[in-house]
């Protein structure tokens, strides 16, 4: 038992992108398994040349697995390791430093979201970044991403990774990514989270980079959350935005921008079994999001050795983010109801003019319209 923890972890690069698939990999997919489906991809690979497209593909793929699992398994020893009575210095440190380093995640600290270090990540799919207006460092936004998706493939490698070029398209913007706060209170998990620039998505978090962390600052919020990923189905195009205002009522508050942005193709990275409303899993899918934050989905994606085979890796599709006209917002401190309501208007405007004037250009038809629910 004890040679189980015998490694060494310095042989390890471990890259951001891998919080895609965090919760995931711990709930199904074990160490055992995990090292059979490398190897057996790692065969594969091996038979066929780099020189080809299919090689490049398939070792994209690998390094895409192997790195979740790696990240995974040993995030989840270091929690072991902490739990023992061997480790206990270092955990009663470790968590002496959380609470002093308590409020660091409601202040953007910790983030290099400049790593460049996943453009195999960004080409496996592909994703690009589509810029049609420009972003005034004198000013800070709220970006509304949509769709949510499964796992918000496109948000996390546009706004928390430099390779697809944010900085050079929005010069002077600090981007941020919002996520749930839940996700801050786990050991290890928290500092990784956080070295990704990535913020819980808390009013005292949003206010701090709204108005204390001076101008230029970019937070991009998935509007849809866990109600939206729940009906995510290749080529549907429904959003859960009708009543979602919050984000609006922040913008007035703080006089933050409103900035609309859409993943084309985010919902075709993954195949999900939706359950009807008023079902008994559909029911326990609520049940469980009102609990804990999130959704379960049921859902598969493409295998670690075969796109035919089923797993849960990404099919690669292309994801294409487009950032569109900023809504000019004002501050007003106290926003009655008719003011958001009108602001949140103009964002839903601006959103389906976005969406109308790209759709045919990735992957949609004239006649796929966007439905808000």
């Amino acid at each position: 038992m004890q040679s189980c923890w015998h490694f060494d972890t310095h042989k390890y690069t471990i890259t951001r992108f891998n919080c895609l698939f965090f919760g995931v990999q711990i709930l199904v997919l074990p160490l055992p398994c995990l090292i059979i489906t490398v190897l057996s991809a790692l065969g594969n690979i091996s038979e066929t040349p780099w020189g080809s497209s299919t090689g490049v593909n398939r070792g994209r793929t690998a390094l895409l697995g192997c790195e979740l699992g790696c990240l995974t398994h040993l995030t989840n020893t270091g929690c072991l390791c902490a739990g023992t009575c061997d480790f206990w210095p270092v955990s009663a440190l470790y968590f002496a430093w959380i609470i002093f380093d308590w409020d660091a995640p409601e202040q953007g600290m910790g983030s290099y979201s400049l790593i460049y270090c996943i453009y195999h990540f960004r080409d496996y799919f592909p994703i690009q970044l589509v810029k049609t207006h420009s972003l005034l460092p004198s000013h800070n936004y709220i970006i509304g991403a949509h769709p949510h998706g499964i796992l918000c493939v496109g948000a996390f490698c546009n706004f928390i990774t430099e390779s697809t070029g944010f900085s050079e398209k929005f010069p002077g913007i600090r981007p941020f990514l919002a996520t749930l706060a839940g996700n801050f209170r786990l050991p290890v998990f928290r500092e990784y989270l956080m070295s990704g620039g990535l913020c819980p998505v808390t009013r005292r978090a949003m206010g701090y980079l709204l108005s204390q962390n001076g101008s230029g600052n970019a937070v991009a919020i998935v509007i849809g959350g866990a109600a939206e990923s729940l009906s995510c189905q290749p080529g549907v195009t429904t959003l859960i935005l009708k009543n979602r205002k919050g984000f609006v009522r922040l913008a007035l508050q703080y006089g933050a921008h409103l900035v609309p942005a859409f993943s084309f193709g985010e919902n075709d990275l993954f195949r999900q079994v939706v359950f009807e409303e008023g079902s008994w899993m559909r029911g326990i899918q609520r049940k469980f999001q009102k609990l804990m934050g999130f959704a379960p989905c049921v859902f598969y994606g493409r295998g670690l050795t075969s796109i035919h085979s089923r797993g849960f890796l990404p099919y690669p599709k292309p994801v294409t983010t487009v950032i569109g006209e900023p809504v000019t917002v004002p501050r007003i401190k106290e926003p009655s109801h008719e003011t958001v309501d009108l602001y949140h208007a103009m964002y839903i405007r601006s959103l389906l003019k976005l969406f109308n004037d790209h759709k045919a250009k990735y992957g949609l038809s004239e006649a796929d319209e966007l439905r808000i629910l």
